[in-house]
């Protein structure tokens, strides 16, 4: 535990900065800044690969009041760049707890900041939209971090889907299961695949860089488009691997960044949003239905809808909030997908109806 108290700096790309305490490793990380409003699940989303490059600021108060648990996790480690926070607790207390988030961070080497103003921080970064930010607990000379950030990629036009996708080909879950379902890995989250699992498929997890003739090669009943990081525009290489699939048949469902993929396979284009959507309380609404959900979101990235593709391409979800898209479906072959998280962890489970309307999909098509 880090029971010596240490001064840290959070300094914007457009000079703004915070003054705080360390927390995690000391050193100096940096990153594009985004924030999260969710009350709770921090560990499954300091463990998403979509935040992946990412200094996270989470809008709660307090953080690592519950500590960490094995089983919250949503990949093989942290994922986030770094963490700022108001109030971060060293001490946790939870039965089920298996250790401090404190400890936690220093095993994963995280480089993080409390004691700031997450307030005025948040409405900052709402007024002049995303940017880029470091974080550093080894150097406080602004001048010099803001030069370090010149240096920092936009995440406009990054392809990170390499980072942290699996490296090779494997096999997950019984394979007499009825459903043989191929994932399309470009940063999965654990909680897709148990979702997957639990409703009868056998999945073929297949890296980043797969070509079509890969997947076909495995015979998959269905195909999943997994969520990830950065630009789904940089990524033309899975765009040209999901057209020759879905337009080959293939019941199709994709997911944050799958349905940009999918969007962008379809003809659709993409652009970067303001500041994103990050938190778990996003009202949606289900246009087929006229259903309104709460829903678990993380993206900063989001599909422009074309009219005068409407003959092909069926809206079917939009966000109450600013009427971006939320879902789309094809009307001439069986895709669909959503740009929220129906697996939510962390988030509600309005959505998750949406993996039972895939396993329909492929039943259809298989009869």
């Amino acid at each position: 535990m880090n029971t010596q108290l240490s001064p840290a700096l959070l300094v914007l790309e457009d000079g703004a900065n915070f003054k705080g305490t360390a927390i995690g490793k000391i050193g100096t990380t940096a990153g594009e800044i985004c924030f999260n409003t969710g009350m709770t699940g921090y560990q499954e989303v300091f463990t998403d690969p979509s935040y992946f490059g990412q200094i996270l600021v989470m809008t709660s108060d307090h953080i690592g009041n519950y500590g960490v648990h094995d089983e919250e996790i949503e990949s093989d480690g942290i994922k986030i760049a770094g963490l700022v926070c108001k109030k971060f607790s060293q001490y946790y207390s939870r039965k089920k707890g298996t250790d401090s988030l404190d400890s936690y961070f220093m095993h994963n080497e995280l480089v993080g900041i409390s004691d700031i103003d997450t307030r005025e921080l948040v409405r900052h970064i709402r007024e002049t939209g995303a940017k880029n930010a470091i974080i550093s607990s080894e150097n406080f000379d602004i001048p010099s971090l803001l030069d370090r950030l010149k240096n920092i990629p936009s995440m406009d036009g990054l392809d990170l889907a390499e980072k942290v996708s699996s490296s090779q080909f494997s096999l997950m879950g019984d394979q007499n299961a009825p459903y043989r379902v191929a994932l399309l890995d470009y940063g999965y989250k654990s909680n897709i695949s148990r979702c997957l699992l639990s409703r009868g498929c056998y999945l073929g997890i297949f890296p980043w860089n797969t070509s079509a003739e890969e997947v076909k090669a495995w015979a998959p009943d269905g195909l999943m488009i997994s969520n990830g990081p950065g630009d789904p525009s940089a990524m033309q290489y899975a765009v040209d691997t999901i057209k020759e699939l879905v337009d080959g048949g293939i019941p199709t469902f994709g997911i944050c960044l799958g349905h940009q993929l999918l969007g962008l396979a379809s003809g659709l284009k993409t652009y970067k949003m303001h500041h994103g959507h990050r938190g778990i309380n996003h009202p949606v609404k289900n246009l087929v239905s006229g259903r309104s959900e709460i829903t678990s979101q993380n993206h900063g990235f989001a599909i422009e809808y074309d009219e005068s593709l409407a003959h092909k391409i069926q809206l079917t979800h939009i966000n109450l909030n600013d009427d971006s898209v939320e879902g789309i479906a094809r009307k001439d072959i069986p895709a669909f997908s959503v740009q929220h998280h129906p697996e939510a962890s962390p988030g509600p489970h309005d959505s998750m109806y949406l993996f039972d309307q895939f396993i329909e999909l492929i039943k259809n098509h298989k009869v």
